[in-house]
């Protein structure tokens, strides 16, 4: 995996991310996902933490281990196809870590006109001196009450 600096003038995405798109999420219907690279690019202990909010209660999370992902959503993006692409990011770095808020926007087959989906994934990302890792991944749907900030869209 190439080395990546974060520039203060011109910040680029840590490719461990782009890495994970092609992994976790992105293909058509019937296409396995590569889930040996998937469990490749997270620190051991790693967390994936989905929000939601339930219609007659309290925002929640749920924590799961990468592992955990696999299990309860792969099947389900390998049956429906499912494609995710970053339209907005927002990176800070210190250090060995960097945080990456990455606004998505979600599709059921790649060329849908509208996304069926939208919100933003907040990376917590490890620098061990030669690559990058994946530490958390926390995220939040777009909703009604809840429109995407425009700092966090696409800039004109």
């Amino acid at each position: 995996m190439p080395v990546v600096q974060l520039l203060a003038v011109r910040v680029r995405l840590p490719h461990v991310i782009a890495q994970l798109g092609d992994v976790r999420i992105s293909g058509p219907a019937a296409q396995p996902r590569n889930w040996d690279r998937w469990r490749s690019l997270f620190v051991p202990g790693a967390r994936l933490i989905p929000t939601a909010v339930p219609q007659n209660g309290p925002p929640v999370t749920r924590v799961l281990s990468p592992e955990d992902y696999v299990t309860q959503a792969g099947p389900r993006l390998e049956k429906d196809g499912f494609y995710e692409r970053e339209i907005a990011r927002k990176v800070e770095r210190y250090g060995h870590i960097a945080h990456v808020f990455s606004t998505y926007e979600s599709r059921r087959q790649k060329d849908d006109e509208k996304p069926f989906a939208r919100g933003i994934n907040s990376f917590q990302l490890f620098w061990d001196g030669a690559r990058w890792w994946i530490v958390t991944i926390y995220w939040d749907a777009e909703r009604p009450d809840q429109p995407l900030p425009a700092e966090y869209l696409p800039r004109k």
